[in-house]
């Protein structure tokens, strides 16, 4: 079975499965010249998403047989101890499932799951796909060489068909994880059985050519410890088979470090399409603007100036993990992708409920995740989603990348669809709840189910323990009904009432008194409430004469009206307006509300970093040379709260006369082998550029991340003593938007002396750039532009 991409972990192989290849067979590629990006096809211009495929369980007919992927021990049912899931998909719409070992659902049914194997099961997929604007499936194809084989082979053949069915694309997508023997494999593995399904209608192409993508080339785990050499002649191979090559690489592939094997910058170049894994590399909305910053700019410019496609990787986040901010993380990741111009969107996963990123219909509440089973639902945050919303916010996406909706980093998809409850009822019926514990299996979604016999208990252990339901929208409540089961005996719990609008925050709408529970008066309490503007009603129990935990079989909120006041209206400009190496500083044009604004709150992804009553403010206590991100929402004296702003992203400043240029994104005008741009601001003083050969003039340049003033260069060659004296002509140059370049330090010989640590420094009068290029145009020890470091100061 496949190791799991999840299972990331970077090491030095003393040796390598494979022979290390020669230097012609390392640098000979297809050649071709640098072109726009492709026009709009199968995957450019498209939403791809990845489908694993890859669930069976005993009796749907699958060659490997047992629980294929769901289960830890195949051949064991899936149970809470014996599990490789930590998602739970919603199971409404299939019409065949397989009973497991896990306990029953919060609302009493069988605990049930689907088989991949089952046509119908991948036809409900594909008829999503097509629902919910995903263009292309990419099929995930691992080792087919061992007992996976067969069935991987029959998959392939249920996905054309629901692919023909539902009018969706497919290509097929090698995952050479533990795959030592790639290299000839994978040829005959095209060859015999895949190629096949090229003649069918449903098959992706691009510019023309059939898709094939290969992921897992250059990853420095332990599970891929192949050579540049192999890599590269299979996929020159697969490219002389007239396909349309996609490379499926590590984050940090431009640079070479982190996740990446240095020495592999040819092989990712080859590719005619790149797209840079992401899962488990960012769990903020915070990080993913710095991967923006930081790594995905780059390597946009990487690949335009190369003709290769960028579909870069985006994702839903990890359920289990708690990273989905009920969808603003993937709508972020998803709006960063688009407004950097990428070709096309490749979503991972749309089926791998086994690390919690799918973003299939999943389950909404505890009343359809196994009980107790420590699995979270789409309420995980306290924000109800339908099961499908994560289906929703991909369709929006798509339509952003094809212009079809306007690029906005707010979030356009609600996480339901319909209106919220309507007054005159009971509002908590069937909403979304939550509890400080569970014992046994009595779920907190019991007490706002239609059985007056279920119920929620707390977990043992000291009071108070608390309970509460989302009802969807602000109200006004002002009446509450509780009930335990009708047969049960007296007893006496003393409850606080608190009301909140956010969810995190609550106020006392009554203070703790005693609710008897007669089973002479239908075991029922009913208090009248003050009127409160409330959306999250919690209990609060501090004591139970009947029993050592908290009780409840049913809560009934009930209101005169939905809030009359309506939420203030989206703030605009938001700005940034100066910064320091520890702060940033807002402003913003005022909102508006038909009873008034409070105070605004400025957020840094989900926190709240300052609150204020004007329109501006101050962030402080922030890490010098760090990429922020902010928004702003406006509130009202109800509570209510607006849409957020704009979202503005500010790089602080760099400590006091620090290096301005370690860790930034590089360019270059060539190089040769595997001494690439990025070498010459990775700190290590062992590593450096080299340009092409007997080709001057050449040049490197740094991006600074934005206009900085800057006053010195230090200029470095590596110290080892095999590096001789030698005199390099060049000349220093700056810019403020890569596109025109002033001349900061005239050309000049300057010379890298090991005596003297082979360094130059050049001091210069003080300029604005954000762009600083170091040109060459000669070099007496090497016919080639050479430096190992490209330090920039600000003095």
């Amino acid at each position: 079975m496949a190791v799991s991409r999840r299972r990331f972990v970077t090491s030095v192989l003393a040796g390598s499965a494979l022979a290390t290849a020669s230097t012609t067979e390392l640098l000979t590629t297809v050649a071709s010249p640098a072109h726009a990006a492709s026009p709009p096809g199968d995957v450019v211009g498209k939403v791809t998403v990845g489908y694993q495929g890859w669930f069976s369980a005993p009796g749907d007919g699958a060659p490997i047989g047992g629980w294929w992927h769901w289960s830890r021990e195949r051949f064991q049912p899936p149970s809470p101890a014996n599990t490789t899931i930590v998602s739970w998909p919603d199971m409404r719409e299939y019409t065949r499932s397989y009973p497991t070992a896990y306990p029953n659902l919060g609302n009493g049914s069988q605990a049930t799951l689907f088989s991949s194997f089952d046509q119908q099961t991948v036809d409900t997929h594909f008829r999503w796909m097509q629902e919910y604007g995903c263009d292309t499936a990419a099929l995930q194809r691992f080792n087919p060489m061992g007992d996976e084989g067969p069935t991987r082979d029959a998959m392939a053949q249920k996905v054309r068909s629901a692919a023909e069915r539902y009018s969706r694309k497919f290509y097929i997508m090698y995952d050479v994880t533990d795959w030592l023997s790639f290299q000839s494999e994978i040829k005959t593995d095209w060859t015999t059985k895949m190629a096949a399904h090229t003649a069918s209608s449903a098959y992706a192409r691009q510019n023309g050519k059939p898709v094939v993508c290969i992921w897992g080339f250059g990853f420095s785990e332990p599970s891929r410890p192949f050579t540049p050499g192999p890599c590269l002649e299979v996929i020159n191979w697969f490219k002389a088979q007239g396909c349309y090559v996609i490379g499926g690489v590590p984050t940090w592939w431009r640079q070479g470090i982190e996740d990446s094997r240095p020495g592999f910058l040819d092989v990712y170049h080859a590719f005619h399409a790149i797209s840079p894994w992401m899962v488990y590399r960012a769990r903020t909305v915070e990080e993913l603007d710095s991967y923006y910053n930081n790594v995905n700019v780059g390597d946009m410019a990487d690949c335009a100036a190369r003709g290769i496609d960028y579909l870069p990787c985006v994702m839903p986040g990890d359920l289990a993990g708690g990273h989905r901010k009920h969808g603003d993380f993937y709508w972020r990741h998803i709006y960063n992708m688009v407004r950097l111009g990428s070709q096309g969107l490749y979503v991972s996963m749309f089926d791998e409920y086994n690390e919690g990123n799918q973003i299939a219909k999943t389950s909404e509440t505890q009343a359809t995740t196994p009980a107790g089973a420590n699995i979270r639902a789409l309420d995980e945050d306290g924000v109800a989603c339908s099961a499908d919303y994560y289906l929703r916010i991909t369709a929006d996406g798509g339509r952003m990348l094809k212009g079809q909706l306007a690029l906005t980093a707010v979030r356009p998809t609600p996480p339901m669809v319909g209106d919220p409850p309507s007054t005159g009822g009971n509002l908590a019926a069937g909403r979304p709840t939550s509890a400080s514990s569970q014992g046994g299996g009595f779920p907190a979604s019991n007490a706002v189910d239609s059985n007056a016999g279920s119920y929620w208990e707390s977990g043992g252990g000291s009071f108070p323990h608390w309970w509460q339901v989302d009802l969807g929208a602000n109200h006004q409540v002002n009446k509450l009904v509780l009930r335990l089961p009708t047969g049960w005996g007296a007893r006496t719990q003393t409850i606080t009432v608190q009301g909140g609008i956010d969810g995190s925050s609550f106020a006392t709408i009554t203070g703790a008194s005693a609710f008897t529970f007669d089973p002479e008066t239908g075991n029922t309490v009913t208090r009248t409430l003050p009127t409160t503007t409330a959306r999250h009603v919690r209990l609060s129990i501090s004591g139970n004469t009947g029993w050592p935990a908290a009780q409840l079989a049913q809560v009934e909120v009930y209101a005169g009206s939905t809030a009359p006041d309506n939420p203030p209206t989206a703030l605009s400009g938001l700005a940034v307006t100066g910064k320091t190496s520890t702060s940033v500083s807002l402003a913003w044009t005022a909102s508006t509300d038909d009873t008034g604004v409070t105070g605004y709150q400025v957020r840094q992804g989900g926190n709240v970093v300052a609150t204020v009553t004007g329109t501006t403010a101050t962030v402080s206590g922030l890490s010098p040379s760090t990429a922020y991100t902010f928004t702003v929402t406006a509130r009202d004296a109800a509570g209510n709260a607006s849409s957020a702003s704009n979202a503005v992203t500010a790089t602080t400043d760099a400590a006091a006369n620090s290096d301005l240029a370690r860790g930034r994104p590089t360019s270059e005008s060539g190089h040769v082998q595997s001494y690439g741009s990025g070498n010459v601001v990775d700190g290590d003083p062992n590593t450096y550029w080299e340009s092409a050969n007997n080709a001057f003039p050449q040049w490197v340049q740094v991006d600074l991340g934005s206009s900085r003033t800057v006053g010195r260069v230090v200029l470095k060659l590596p110290p080892s003593s095999a590096w001789g004296s030698r005199t390099q002509t060049l000349s220093v140059q700056g810019s403020v938007d890569g596109g025109s370049f002033g001349t900061l330090v005239g050309s000049a010989g300057r010379t890298f002396d090991p005596s003297t640590g082979n360094q130059v420094t050049l001091t210069f009068t003080a300029a604005q750039a954000r762009y600083v290029r170091i040109t060459v145009t000669g070099n007496t020890g090497w016919p080639a532009g050479q430096l190992s470091t490209l330090e920039v100061y600000a003095s």
